[in-house]
């Protein structure tokens, strides 16, 4: 009996479940930079970005504590599995295959993918015709390195990064004629601090729904259903008090809508 007691007082020093919803006194969530203005840090070493600040303001609706743990994009939903944190919160789009691995939280967060190029290349609409023969740059185990696999991968050299800044230094070496990334990511790496070297080629794209989901959404063991639906009760919450709309528009100010304004 008395070991029965002290295992539940352990459990409830925890562990608290309120009126059906999840409350853990604190836990992990894992974030891949840099991936400015998703997720990075500041010259102090602080990390940042839309994520980071959404996810706090999360937290702290829930009444919880989170620590950040920074974990390899490859590595990061097997590193979920271990149990090595709680969930993930590093742009990650909702689609079939993941689900098959993960619980995702509701959308927070819808971005479109773009073709980045140098300012002076002379490419149109990218296509199977005006890509044939170009080495383009992507991240690797990405949804966009999914996509430029499949559809483009009879015409072109795909070469694959760990990160976006890796992209950079070969966009910048001359070693690519063109790249595919998230919106955000592809604006704030290579045209707002590239001095207007780069530009974006062709349409915003958000098709088809096979490649690029439903917007990103935060990442958890099927299990935690019940930490996975606070999650979305705050999200809930902070959409309707204004906090959501504040964060939003500190990074993506300039156009929303382009910049995945969830709808």
């Amino acid at each position: 009996m008395k070991l029965k007691l002290a295992l539940t007082a352990g459990l409830l020093g925890t562990l608290l479940v309120t009126g059906g919803a999840y409350a853990k006194s604190d836990i992990r969530i894992a974030v891949d930079v840099p991936y400015e203005p998703m997720e990075y840090r500041t010259p102090s070493g602080e990390l940042t970005g839309f994520d980071i600040d959404l996810g706090n303001a999360l937290c702290e609706e829930i009444g919880i504590q989170c620590e950040w743990v920074v974990m390899a994009w490859d590595g990061i939903i097997p590193g979920l599995m271990a149990r090595k944190y709680d969930a993930i919160m590093s742009s990650m789009t909702i689609n079939d295959q993941r689900r098959e691995q993960v619980l995702f939280s509701e959308p927070y967060f819808t971005p479109p993918s773009a073709w980045f190029a140098p300012k002076d290349a002379e490419i149109g609409e990218p296509s199977k015709e005006n890509l044939d023969g170009m080495t383009v740059g992507v991240q690797r185990g990405t949804l966009q390195d999914n996509y430029v696999t499949d559809v483009y991968g009879d015409v072109v050299e795909v070469n694959r990064y760990s990160t976006a800044d890796d992209i950079v230094l070969d966009m910048n070496a001359g070693r690519l004629d063109i790249v595919f990334l998230d919106y955000p990511v592809g604006k704030s790496t290579l045209i707002d601090s590239q001095a207007g070297d780069y530009k974006v080629v062709g349409e915003m794209i958000t098709e088809p729904k096979k490649y690029f989901g439903d917007g990103f959404g935060i990442a958890f063991r099927k299990r935690d259903a019940e930490l996975a639906e606070s999650f979305n009760e705050a999200l809930k919450k902070l959409r309707s008090n204004g906090t959501y709309d504040e964060i939003r528009n500190k990074y993506f100010e300039e156009n929303n809508a382009a910049s995945g304004n969830p709808q």
